[in-house]
C-alpha cells in the first residue's frame, strides 16, 4: 500500500524462500488483487526485497506474536526485528510497531533494544504501535476505509505515525499512547472470542434442549442492541485464538471471564467429534469413514493457523476414527489424511463434516457426491449449505448447535 502511493519500500524476511518468491513476483500467500499490486509496485521500483534491512525514514515491525504451548506470549521476534532495525536506526526515524502483542510490549520490550543506538528516545527518533485492523480476502479494502489506532510513545511520534499512514487511510485515524493502543486492539480481538463462546455455549443447550441455536441467534439480533456472533467448531486465526491470552497471562485473577471463553472455545473441536460420533450412531454407522471439508481457519482462504480443523483431526486420531480431509484452497500434500479433489474425498465415506465455511461448498452438487458414498450423512458445523437442497439429494442432515434425532 505504501508503495502503491509513491513510497520507496524495501520489505525484509528471514525467510530466504519467501525472499525468493517475492523477487520473482510470486506470492506464497493468497489476496485478492494482491499479484496485481506486487507486480506494479516491483515494475514501478517501489519495492524490493531481501533478508536484510537497510537505511530508512521509517522502520516497520510487523512480525508473529504467537504463545507458548504454556499460554504465554512469545516476543522473540519483536525483540529479534527490534535488534536487526538498530545499525540502520537514525535521528529523525520512525519506528512502527503493527503486530498485535500484549500492553507495554513497545516499553517493555522495544525501547530497552532501541536504548542500545544511544539516541535519546524522546527526542531523536519517534516511536509507535499502530495495529493491523484488517480481515484476510480484503485487506485492501480495509487498509484503506477502516478507522486506525496510533499510539506514540509522546505525542510527537503519535504525530509522525498518522502523517505517514495518512498517505493511504481514508478512515480515521485516532491517536493515543502506546499501551493504550497495544490494549485495544487485544480487547478488540477478545470482545469477538468471548462473544463466539457464548454463541458455542448456546449452540450446546440448543442441542441439548431440541431448538435450532442459529435460528434463535438470528432473531435475537433483531434486537437493537444484541449481536450474537455465530458457534463453530473452534477459533481459528492468528489473532482471536491468541490474544485473550495476553491479557490472561498479565492479569489472570481479574480475567476470569476471558479465560473461560478460551477453554470454551479450545475445547469446540472435541465437542465437535463428540457430535460427529453421536450423529454416525443415530443413522447406525457403526465404524464411520469420515470426510472433512475443510482446512482453511475461516471461509475463502488459504490461512491454517490455528485452525480448528487440524484439532478436530488431532481428536479424530485420538478416536481411532478413519477420515480424508479436502480445502479446495489448500494443495499442501504434507497435511495428513489430505486428498486433493472433492470426489476422491466423497469416494467410499459414510459422512461429511463440514468445518470450514469456503463458499465454494456451496457449488457443490449433493447428487454427484452422494453416489460415490457409502452412506449419506452431512454435519454441518457451519450452518453453510441449503438443507433442504441435501435432504432432497437424499442426504441425513445435521447441524451443530442444532436439535438431536431430527
Amino acid at each position: 500500500m505504501f508503495a502503491k502511493h509513491g513510497y520507496k519500500v524495501h520489505g525484509v524476511d528471514v525467510n530466504q524462500d519467501v525472499v525468493d518468491t517475492l523477487q520473482r513476483k510470486a506470492l506464497h500467500i493468497e489476496e485478492p488483487g494482491l499479484q496485481e499490486a506486487l507486480e506494479e509496485v516491483m515494475d514501478e521500483g517501489n519495492f524490493t526485497v531481501s533478508t536484510s534491512p537497510i537505511k530508512a525514514d521509517a522502520f516497520i515491525i510487523a512480525v508473529p506474536s504467537p504463545i507458548t504451548e504454556e499460554k504465554t506470549a512469545n516476543l522473540d521476534y519483536v525483540r529479534a526485528a527490534t535488534e536487526a532495525i538498530l545499525p540502520f536506526v537514525e535521528k529523525g526515524n520512525l519506528v512502527v510497531l503493527e503486530s498485535t502483542v500484549p500492553p507495554r510490549t513497545v516499553e517493555d520490550i522495544m525501547l530497552p533494544v532501541l536504548r542500545k543506538t544511544e539516541l535519546d528516545l524522546d527526542n531523536d527518533i519517534y516511536i509507535s504501535h499502530s495495529p493491523e485492523r484488517v480481515i484476510p480476502g480484503k485487506i485492501f479494502q480495509e487498509l484503506e476505509e477502516n478507522d486506525r489506532i496510533v499510539g506514540g510513545m509522546n505525542p510527537a511520534s503519535a504525530e509522525k505515525t498518522k502523517e505517514l499512514y495518512k498517505a493511504f487511510v481514508k478512515g480515521e485515524i485516532h491517536l493515543t499512547d502506546a499501551t493504550t493502543a497495544e490494549m485495544v486492539k487485544v480487547m478488540e480481538n477478545t470482545y469477538r472470542d468471548v462473544n463466539i463462546a457464548f454463541a458455542n455455549e448456546l449452540a450446546k443447550i440448543s442441542t441439548n434442549i431440541g431448538i435450532n441455536a442459529w435460528e434463535a441467534i438470528r432473531l435475537a439480533n433483531f434486537h437493537p442492541r444484541v449481536n450474537i456472533h455465530q458457534p463453530g467448531p473452534g477459533v481459528g486465526g492468528h489473532c482471536i485464538a491468541v490474544d485473550p491470552w495476553f491479557l490472561v497471562e498479565l492479569e489472570p485473577e481479574e480475567s476470569k471471564i476471558i479465560s473461560l471463553a478460551r477453554e470454551t472455545n479450545d475445547n469446540m473441536p472435541a465437542y465437535t467429534v463428540k457430535r460427529i460420533k453421536e450423529i454416525a450412531e443415530e443413522n447406525q454407522i457403526i465404524q464411520p469413514k469420515i470426510g472433512l471439508f475443510g482446512l482453511s481457519f475461516k471461509g475463502n482462504v488459504d490461512d491454517m493457523r490455528e485452525s480448528p480443523s487440524l484439532t478436530v483431526m488431532e481428536h479424530l486420531n485420538k478416536e481411532g476414527l478413519d477420515y480424508k480431509v479436502f480445502d479446495p484452497y489448500i494443495k499442501d500434500i504434507r497435511v495428513p489424511h489430505q486428498v486433493l479433489s472433492i470426489n476422491e474425498l466423497a469416494e467410499d465415506m459414510d459422512m461429511i463434516v463440514i468445518l470450514t465455511d469456503h463458499q465454494l461448498f456451496n457449488t457443490y452438487e449433493p447428487e454427484t457426491l452422494i453416489a460415490l458414498m457409502n452412506q449419506s450423512v452431512i454435519f454441518d458445523t457451519k450452518n453453510l449449505i441449503d438443507e433442504n437442497k441435501w435432504r432432497q439429494a437424499g442426504f441425513d442432515y445435521a447441524r451443530l448447535g442444532d436439535t438431536k434425532n431430527r
